[in-house]
């Protein structure tokens, strides 16, 4: 693998906020049609906790004119090659929400055949990997996807009214759905680190029995935290979640090695 530039950095990564020295970091990776900016709340939030790293994926807010992978791993690919360096320079943990948490999966799955190892996953919103998808938003016209955004209520109503907004920015609401709905991952793919998978009590898009199913994909020890709302409960629970990433990236960084890796799960 090559190496990546400090501009492939800049065009993949946002970090909003400075972190104290030697801190940890946190790589969060937006839902389906969502942005980095999803994340500046959480940043403002963990600024005195870790570094906070928001991925930015083509096709949105900045990157609007660039295509849209729509396969999850060509996607989870890109990002890693752009963000090795950083992922390698100081203890990461890794947090994704909805079709996120399978794109911080497959990175996390990229770190550890190369030789890092993430702190910890924490997977948001969405069934463990190998669970079978046969959604097909994707396969809708846009007011099929429109419908299906503000059912799940993630995204401003004005903003869904706004006929400029959505010329603008369906090609890349649809590759998401394409990629998260055609995404396939075996039973055997497991990650070493562990596993902290957050759910909704009342999410449609993820349920209990399913989440379960992130317990299966790492040999490391794998915690359920449940809060109540729906598929975006993390919006109204948000004191609640970070205190739970806070928990974590205080500690995060007590079990690595001088090179600022984690050396064991």
């Amino acid at each position: 693998m090559t190496t990546a530039t400090a501009a492939e950095d800049a065009l993949w990564a946002r970090t909003y906020h400075p972190a104290p020295a030697g801190a940890g970091q946190l790589v969060c990776f937006p839902h389906a049609g969502g942005s980095a900016s999803f994340f500046y709340p959480l940043s403002a939030e963990l600024a005195a906790a870790a570094e906070v790293v928001a991925v930015q994926y083509p096709g949105r807010q900045d990157r609007h004119g660039e295509p849209t992978p729509s396969d999850i791993n060509v996607l989870a690919d890109l990002v890693y090659r752009a963000l090795r360096p950083r992922l390698a320079a100081r203890p990461t943990t890794l947090f994704g929400h909805s079709m996120g948490s399978v794109v911080a999966f497959e990175v996390a799955r990229r770190m550890e055949a190369d030789g890092l190892a993430p702190v910890r996953l924490f997977a948001s919103g969405r069934g463990g990997p190998s669970v079978p998808r046969t959604g097909t938003v994707h396969l809708r016209d846009d007011a099929g996807i429109v419908a299906e955004l503000d059912g799940l209520a993630g995204t401003d109503a004005v903003l869904l009214a706004d006929e400029d907004f959505l010329r603008m920015v369906m090609p890349a609401i649809r590759a998401d759905y394409t990629a998260v709905e055609t995404y396939r991952c075996g039973p055997d793919a497991v990650l070493r680190c562990p596993i902290t998978a957050l759910t909704g009590d009342n999410d449609p898009k993820a349920p209990h029995e399913e989440v379960l199913v992130w317990g299966r994909h790492t040999s490391g020890d794998f915690e359920l935290r449940r809060f109540p709302g729906g598929h975006f409960y993390l919006v109204d629970e948000a004191d609640a979640v970070t205190d739970v990433l806070r928990r974590h990236l205080v500690t995060a960084t007590t079990a690595t090695d001088p090179a600022g890796q984690r050396t064991a799960p």
